[in-house]
């Protein structure tokens, strides 16, 4: 990778080190190799600076929060002193900070003599604190930069092949890396090397990634086997075997678990996740939403919510098909540039999960309830792609107007209950999101909301756009069953249009 910015680093270190200022040398060319860290001028700089008495190590001392581009420096002159085996942890944490740059392509990490004299259980350390930075699986422009760090590893097993937790840990690196067959090499050796729980670990999340699931749930039955009590493994059981399609089974090693701890973050993730899998009922990832709001410090990153919600009307973003009608807006006046742009800057057509659209659109904060208003009675002044999502993003702002009102003496609700009025349109529909979507962040909100959508869609049922305000109801919190088994009949079974008076239960929510 190069850059203009590491050009100019370059230039400014080449220039100090011609003065003989070793200090803003450095400090240039750890600039320069965040920016890219494999331009060779870099490492001829780095090879002047290794040429001075100590090798350079002065200038990049081992601190605190040191910079990506500081321990990498280091890192090169360390090898440069002939203690590459010190380098590479430091190459590895510079790698996990950014992983997408090509850190660790140097010709001193290729070679075939590094793996041998670095200390197996060092090396393993290193490479799952780097597996731990880089997720899993690994983001596929990360691969080709990390590759460098599982040749290391192959290196060094063929000088420490019984060594367990390299193994493990270059099992770990290689099924991040997409390498499946390694992974299961190296597990299973490393298992048979000495047995344990985290060995066995390894292999069944081997297996997992090679779509070998019966053998992995056999291994992961045996971690269980060496420490009962470590409730994490229960949830990768219960994941494998739902995986395998015995979801009974699998609901009932969560509800082992979480009589242990109800709170433990892993099985109350998985729980949620396999309950909605086996009824699809949206109450189940509402209560997942309100553990991840209720427990925001785990130790763990969880996705189930956003797997979950995804690619679900609502629940992910806009619903597929021709939008709704325009509709109209109670001000018509002319919204600031500034309005327009803040809007524009979050409006998109999906989002992780209702939470996540909620949190989203915090930055309308700034823009007036009147401007937000008459920006839905302007969608044409948005641009083309998002013309469809303006209403939702601009409904949602107006939550965020006045939060510290009760629910429902707020005038946030008022406006909102307002912009329902009249057919359903895109108006109305980006009013309803925005209820639902406060209803998953606000428990106290839950009745109202769902008495409101439970009106509207009996109001509906019948209509032309009768699937729109059905789709929404689904992703609402707390309406009861008749309610949710109408929502979902009027997504199976298509509709006559046909004319009819408005009803009353809806204008009663907005005379409270």
């Amino acid at each position: 990778m190069d850059s203009p910015s590491a050009r100019r680093d370059v230039a400014r270190a080449r220039e100090a080190l011609d003065r003989g200022e070793t200090v803003p040398a450095a400090t240039h060319l750890a600039a320069a190799l965040a920016h890219a860290p494999a331009l060779p001028e870099i490492h001829e700089l780095l090879g002047r600076l290794a040429a001075r008495a100590g090798g350079g190590l002065d200038l990049f001392p081992v601190e605190p929060h040191a910079t990506a581009g500081r321990l990498a420096a280091r890192a090169h002159l360390l090898a440069a002193a002939g203690r590459p085996e010190e380098g590479l942890p430091l190459l590895a944490a510079a790698s996990g900070s950014s992983p997408a740059h090509n850190w660790a392509g140097v010709p001193w990490v290729a070679d075939p003599a590094l793996g041998p004299r670095i200390d197996p259980g060092l090396l393993a350390r290193t490479v799952m604190r780097l597996c731990t930075a880089v997720g899993d699986p690994a983001p596929a422009t990360t691969v080709t930069s990390l590759r460098p760090f599982l040749t290391v590893v192959r290196h060094a097993v063929a000088a420490h092949g019984e060594h367990a937790m390299l193994l493990g840990a270059g099992s770990a690196l290689a099924r991040r890396l997409g390498d499946v067959r390694l992974a299961v090499e190296w597990a299973g050796r490393g298992a048979r090397a000495q047995p344990s729980k985290l060995g066995e670990i390894w292999l069944g999340y081997a297996y997992r990634s090679a779509g070998r699931m019966p053998e992995a749930l056999a291994a992961l039955r045996r971690a269980v086997a060496y420490d009962p009590d470590d409730l994490s493994v229960y949830a990768d059981v219960a994941a494998t075997l739902a995986d395998l399609g015995r979801l009974d089974e699998a609901l009932r090693w969560t509800e082992l678990a979480l009589e242990r701890d109800p709170t433990f973050d892993c099985v109350v993730h998985t729980a949620h996740r396999l309950r909605h899998r086996a009824d699809g009922d949206v109450a189940h990832l509402v209560g997942l939403a309100d553990f991840i709001r209720d427990h925001p410090d785990d130790a763990h990153e969880h996705t189930d919510l956003e797997e979950c919600c995804r690619s679900t009307p609502w629940l992910s973003g806009l619903p597929a098909g021709a939008p709704l009608p325009a509709g109209r807006a109670p001000v018509n006046a002319q919204p600031s540039a500034d309005a327009l742009h803040r809007l524009q800057r979050v409006a998109g057509p999906s989002w992780p999960h209702p939470p996540g659209a909620y949190d989203r659109a915090l930055g309308l904060v700034l823009v007036e309830p009147w401007e937000l208003l008459a920006l839905l009675a302007h969608p044409e002044t948005a641009r083309a792609d998002q013309q469809t999502a303006l209403e939702v993003w601009a409904c949602l702002g107006l939550l965020h107007h006045g939060a510290d009102e009760p629910w429902l003496e707020s005038s946030r609700r008022r406006l909102l209950l307002g912009l329902l009025d009249g057919d359903v349109d895109r108006v109305t529909q980006g009013a309803l999101f925005a209820l639902v979507a406060y209803a998953w962040v606000d428990p106290e909100a839950r009745a109202d909301v769902a008495a409101v959508v439970a009106a509207r869609l009996t109001e509906t049922a019948s209509g032309a756009n009768a699937r729109a305000v059905a789709e929404l109801a689904l992703a609402a919190p707390g309406l009861d069953r008749p309610t949710r088994e109408l929502a979902a009949a009027t997504i199976r079974v298509p509709t006559v249009p046909r004319q009819r008076g408005r009803g009353r239960s809806l204008l009663r929510w907005r005379r409270d």
